[in-house]
């Protein structure tokens, strides 16, 4: 695990590479690598790369950016490749010679054999860079899922990319102006969709594609989509069998690493999965790690020693409180851009105190997306049943829900209820949009001043429903699922998880993001997925022996965070100070007498604005970190 840069330039108009640039870019990425670093110019000095390593596997070699034999390929890589030992033993059985045992010189033998297409050889997470020096040519590549980032810039001749975008800003030929489109969309979803990103001429390479820089021009590729394709005549008992038999091989792969590892343990059903796996599959205690809080309704921590007893685990708790927000604007440089998910906050702390004591972690990320273990897929299956009564039809229409009284708390029954009750009669597509806004388009605009409104002619509806769309799919719980992880899953959770990781230098692995156990799962019919209003209905059933009945029949409680009640206590004049300031103010985006009435409403308990409240702090101190910095 690694961070990763550089700089491509043209003939006539972009001059050089910038030898110092490139250093400055490289340094700024110490955090994701910590144990090694390397920059390389060629002779042309056309093309500059620059490495930060974290050593996971093979610690005396694999340095970077690497050379194949000849000198003709450089070769910069983030990630794990975890088949590259058949992949290695294939290419010496055709003639390749490798003067490392690391998965990074994989990659530069299976380039020089299939070129781009090299990638769809790879199992793995992996953001890489390839310049090819005869062709002139840059490759860029990120994996499937997107659990690894890459960034590029390209102007005045001149193409940059980095893992982070920190990393890019450091090239002083790189303008730092807000995206209007970014911010609107980052106010309803919480993050900035890719290929977005907060800056103007910055963009995300999406999951799932390659990036080819030659004569000037960039050209983004497809290689690879998730797809459903449902397998509808076998029994519950062979689809349990595969489905356990796939996911071990996910976790054993995932168990290769030359430094300390362990796993992440939050006491919900699929990080007891991973662990009661390598339970098995290792000659020695898994170390497990949790965190939880003072505030019993978000503290899992009780079920996480459950998991470690049944386990024997070598368990680790710790407790965050309200003074954790106090590393908000660390989180902000880190993150680089507005990240308006709350759980940052704790998994920016279990990934230091875990870090203290392992490199490598495994989690259970993708299981909810996946096996539907969301509540909002309980709501549209609800939803979607309702949608046949004329009667509830008609009462939606009278928006009767706009008279319950506002819930104080972001978990309680009556919030669910009203923001459930939002949603019924609504087209599909249009429900998913209102359970999961933080700000929707109309209310958005009432929040924006006519000028900012003006900037932002798009909908994010009209980006979630392509989204949506894309499943192909007549269920509407497998189609929000569907649309989660082309979304949800790699721009929000993944974002989180690598960012918060990385910013301690450890690597975080998830067997459930392993390609072909997703195509595995895509696979599966719905209605294993979801019996009832349960989710997650055939995960539990291949598991039961191995998870403790307390965990594999409790709710869903999610890795959530008091914010809410921080912001009508001890920050509320934080929140004050930050959102009603003059430097909010000035910016013109939005009115004041719309922030003066979110801010009031929440710190009275009229309302549960502690979302939207996150959201616009995490807004205003991007902007005053990495745009007023600047200036």
């Amino acid at each position: 695990m690694c961070g990763i840069c550089g700089i491509v330039v043209e003939d006539a108009a972009g001059g050089a590479v910038d030898a110092a640039a490139l250093e400055r870019m490289s340094l700024c990425l110490h955090h994701r690598g910590p144990d090694d670093s390397g920059v390389f110019v060629s002779e042309s000095r056309r093309a500059g790369l620059g490495h930060r390593r974290l050593s996971i596997i093979d610690l005396a070699g694999g340095r970077q950016p690497m050379a194949n034999e000849d000198g003709s390929l450089r070769l910069v890589f983030n990630g794990e490749i975890y088949n590259f030992r058949e992949l290695r033993a294939e290419l010496l059985e055709s003639g390749h010679r490798f003067s490392t045992n690391s998965d990074t010189e994989v990659i530069l033998h299976l380039y020089e054999d299939e070129g781009e297409q090299c990638v769809a050889r790879l199992r793995g997470m992996f953001a890489f860079g390839l310049w090819d020096e005869p062709r002139r040519r840059l490759l860029l590549a990120r994996d499937r899922l997107g659990q690894k980032p890459l960034f590029w810039h390209q102007a005045c001749g001149r193409f940059l990319f980095a893992s982070a975008i920190e990393s890019i800003l450091q090239h002083p030929g790189v303008p730092r102006a807000a995206n209007a489109a970014a911010i609107h969309h980052f106010l309803t979803f919480q993050y900035v969709p890719h290929p977005l990103t907060a800056f103007d001429g910055i963009c995300k390479l999406p999951p799932g594609h390659t990036l080819v820089f030659e004569n000037g021009k960039a050209d983004v590729r497809r290689y690879w989509a998730p797809e459903l394709n449902i397998v509808p005549d076998r029994s519950e008992a062979d689809w349990c069998g595969e489905l356990r038999e796939r996911l071990t091989e996910a976790v054993r792969l995932r168990l290769i690493s030359d430094v300390p590892l362990g796993a992440f343990l939050s006491g919900g059903l699929d990080s007891t999965i991973i662990v009661g796996l390598m339970s098995k599959l290792m000659n020695e205690p898994v170390k497990t790690f949790s965190i939880g809080f003072n505030e019993r309704r978000y503290d899992e921590r009780r079920y996480a020693r459950i998991a470690a007893e049944r386990f024997r685990s070598d368990h680790r708790e710790f407790l965050v409180e309200a003074d954790a927000l106090r590393t908000l604007p660390h989180m902000v440089r880190h993150f680089g851009e507005p990240f308006g998910d709350s759980s940052a906050i704790p998994t920016f702390h279990l990934s230091r105190v875990t870090r203290e004591h392992i490199t490598v972690a495994l989690t259970g990320d993708a299981g909810d997306e996946l096996f539907f273990g969301y509540p909002r897929y309980v709501a549209t299956r609800i939803a979607s049943g309702l949608d046949r009564s004329r009667l509830l039809r008609g009462l939606a229409g009278l928006k009767l829900w706009q008279k319950l009284p506002a819930s104080v708390e972001q978990k309680t029954l009556l919030r669910k209820m009203k923001k459930f009750a939002s949603s019924v009669g609504c087209p599909p597509a249009e429900r998913y949009y209102r359970l999961i806004a933080i700000f929707n388009d109309e209310e958005k605009q009432a929040l924006y001043q006519p000028g900012f409104a003006e900037q932002v002619q798009t909908s994010s509806f009209d980006l979630l429903h392509e989204l949506y769309d894309a499943a192909g799919c007549d269920d509407p719980v497998a189609a929000v699922a569907f649309a989660d992880l082309l979304s949800y899953l790699p721009c929000d959770l993944l974002t989180k998880v690598d960012v918060a990781s990385m910013s301690v230098g450890l690597e975080a692995r998830s067997p459930f993001l392993d390609h072909r156990f997703v195509e595995f799962a895509l696979t599966i019919p719905p209605r294993l997925k979801m019996r009832g209003l349960g989710g997650k209905y055939l995960l539990k059933r291949a598991f039961a022996d191995l998870v403790p009945p307390q965990i594999l029949h409790r709710r869903k409680m999610g890795f959530g965070v008091p914010i809410s009640s921080w912001f009508r206590t001890e920050l509320s004049g934080y929140v004050r100070e930050i959102l009603l300031g003059p430097r909010m103010l000035a910016r013109g985006r939005f009115r004041r007498d719309a922030l003066e009435r979110i801010v009031e409403q929440h710190v009275s308990g009229q309302a549960d604005h502690g979302y939207r409240i996150w959201n616009l702090l995490n807004l205003e101190l991007w902007e005053r970190e990495f745009i007023d910095a600047a200036r």
